[in-house]
């Protein structure tokens, strides 16, 4: 009897345990931490179906901001996002920038420095909601707007809409991307309330029919939270698609714009999906500031309306490498890879002005939440230049590049024979060819972007946009002509996305007569050919090297390595190597005048820096401890 009734508590017991058990796993999956600490249903997500948002059936404001993950070194994410929930913002909202999770057709990276799902999980363990916003066009002042060169390889190609092509492709895409965001989404546990359905096509608007594509590529892959567009006010009315709530994006409220979103969508809560906290900036421009007033006050305005608000950007980062874009109208601009923005937080995580107005503004609207303490900021060192003590000439580094290849015409970049043939993204492209004469040499306007050429490797002129002649020396015999052609950053908006092919895109003329059989090389500079470099006919630097060339030295960073600045006085254009990472390109015209490169790029001890410089160059970089982004001038 004993033995029966132990038993039979035993029993009681482990059946006690199974019902706990299972009431803890529903209560876990289907009820997570609110706002405030306490528990909220998982079932019904983040709703407009009243003039004001509803999270799991109770009011809602969004109050968020972007950061991409992508701008800012893995190291520092944290950092950021516990700046940004100490600002008083509850969303996090980002682009997925196609072009770097599918460098190639087939090839896929969503490790290291790309690990979305990493970056999503550290905003949910941070106590911050995500808005998705992955395109497959994002613009971001990216290259070609964040599409992958690639695409342009296909020479019927027609991008953002559903050409098969490009329909195909972005299936391919997100066959790759959706499943990984999908658990990860609001109803299922997760922090993802809202899905953004492409991005301004109001002002691009060639396809009916590609906004729904879009929209049920989403949807059909498992995307079941609330879908949004976003536009220009001005744009607002051709950007949108049934069953996704539209957003605006402004700097300066438009009463009449307002006012034209709440016709469009009487019944719906109005948000401004991109606040524009500042501007970007291009080369041999100024700097642009937004008063710290000025953004205050419209964010105050948009709040004191009821509305919802995404600061674009909250902080900025750095287009590091050769990822900047670029602008068209009226004529071609590149981007500065600073992506610093005059946002609230700086381009190397510091707090401004306008961070410390906003959180004083977004503390009042935490609804009881208090806001967390500001954490400390990380230290910032100028280190001893480095001294430039062996260079490499250009036509020495050739034998390391892919290639070279012979063409009796000059090929474009993207369709180099390269890279398991998916042709050339970014950097430079040198064609070589033999004349036999001297003269007028015609770009006939098919240089993107610009052009040093040579003979007998000795520089004689430059082809521009607005340059589009050249005087070639007479000489004796055959002699080699070769021009070096830099991709300096594909229009990442507008309606020619189609036509940003790079390098020479048609012919060259000498005399009226064009140019015939190239030899090309391909010069990426891609990490995988910086370090190859290591094992080229490096040379002592003397006072007369030549030029286009590397050069190398070494940063020393004693302890634990710091944030710096680079700065190199004395050189002319080219772009910068840290450990083999590129930081991206200096330009002596300016606005920016220095390089972010994060304490994470650096190792304990000793760095090598090269120096890529194509003109004019000097014997030292130099690294501070405060940014100099350029002569500025207010955003009108």
């Amino acid at each position: 009897m004993v033995v029966l009734r132990i038993r039979n508590v035993h029993k009681r017991k482990y059946a006690f345990i199974c019902v706990c058990i299972a009431v803890f796993v529903v209560y876990r999956y289907l009820s997570v931490p609110g706002p405030r600490g306490r528990r909220m249903s998982r079932k019904l997500g983040l709703s407009s179906n009243t003039s004001q948002f509803t999270l799991a059936g109770e009011p809602f404001r969004i109050l968020g901001g972007s950061i991409h993950y992508f701008r800012v070194p893995r190291a520092y994410w944290r950092d950021r996002l516990m700046k940004m929930k100490a600002c008083g913002i509850n969303t996090l909202t980002t682009y997925v920038p196609w072009n770097l999770h599918q460098p190639e057709r087939g090839v896929f990276n969503f490790h290291t420095q790309l690990d979305l799902e990493a970056y999503i999980n550290l905003a949910a363990d941070l106590g911050l909601w995500v808005i998705l916003r992955p395109g497959p066009y994002i613009s971001s002042e990216l290259d070609l707007g964040g599409l992958p060169s690639w695409l342009l390889r296909d020479g019927s190609m027609r991008l953002r809409t559903t050409h098969p092509g490009f329909a195909e492709a972005v299936n391919t895409f997100f066959d790759k991307l959706i499943p990984k965001v999908v658990p990860l989404q609001f109803k299922k546990g997760g922090p993802i309330i809202a899905v953004q359905v492409e991005n301004e096509y109001g002002s691009f608007a060639k396809d009916q029919g590609y906004m729904v594509f879009i929209k049920e590529a989403l949807q059909s892959r498992g995307i079941s939270e609330l879908l949004l567009t976003a536009d220009n006010l001005n744009t607002l009315k051709s950007g949108g698609v049934t069953g996704a709530i539209r957003s605006v994006k402004l700097q300066k409220l438009n009463q009449r714009g307002i006012q034209d979103l709440h016709a469009i969508q009487p019944n719906s809560p109005a948000i401004v999906m991109d606040y524009w906290t500042g501007g970007y900036d291009v080369w041999g421009d100024l700097h642009h500031l937004l008063p710290p007033e000025d953004m205050v006050s419209t964010v105050r305005e948009i709040l004191r309306r009821g509305m919802s608000v995404n600061l674009y950007m909250f902080h900025g980062g750095s287009s590091f490498g050769f990822m900047s874009g670029a602008l068209a109208d009226p004529s071609y601009r590149a981007l500065v890879p600073s992506y610093d923005y005059d946002a609230p937080l700086s381009e190397a995580g510091e707090y401004t002005p306008k961070y410390h107005l906003l959180r004083d503004l977004f503390s009042r609207y935490s609804t009881g939440e208090s806001v967390p303490d500001m954490p400390a900021l990380h230290y910032r060192e100028a280190y001893e230049p480095a001294i430039m003590y062996q260079h490499l000439s250009l036509w020495d580094a050739l034998s390391f590049t892919e290639g070279p290849f012979k063409s009796a015409k000059p090929i474009n970049m993207e369709n180099l024979p390269v890279n398991n043939k998916n042709g050339q993204s970014y950097g430079y492209i040198l064609y070589e060819t033999t004349i036999t004469s001297g003269g007028l040499l015609k770009s006939c306007d098919n240089v993107r972007d610009r052009a040093l050429v040579f003979v007998d490797r000795s520089y004689i002129g430059l082809f521009k946009r607005r340059s589009l002649e050249l005087a070639v020396p007479d000489g004796k015999g055959r002699r080699t002509l070769s021009l070096l052609v830099e991709n300096c950053g594909r229009v990442h908006q507008g309606r020619d996305l189609d036509k940003q092919h790079k390098g020479l895109v048609g012919d060259i003329l000498l005399n009226n007569i064009p140019l015939r059989d190239f030899t090309i090389y391909s010069l990426d500079m891609k990490p995988s050919f910086i370090d190859s470099l290591y094992q080229a006919p490096w040379k002592t630097l003397t006072e007369t090297p030549s030029f286009p060339g590397f050069y190398m030295g070494r940063l020393f960073a004693y302890g634990y390595p710091s944030d710096t600045f680079v700065k190199l006085p004395g050189w002319e254009k080219g772009a910068v190597f840290i450990n083999g990472l590129n930081l991206g390109r200096y330009w002596s015209i300016g606005p920016q005048q220095t390089l972010y490169l994060p304490g994470p790029f650096l190792n304990s001890g000793i760095n090598q820096v090269i120096v890529f410089e194509e003109q004019e160059g000097d014997y030292k970089v130099y690294f501070e401890d405060t940014p100099d982004l350029g002569m500025a001038v207010d955003i009108q």
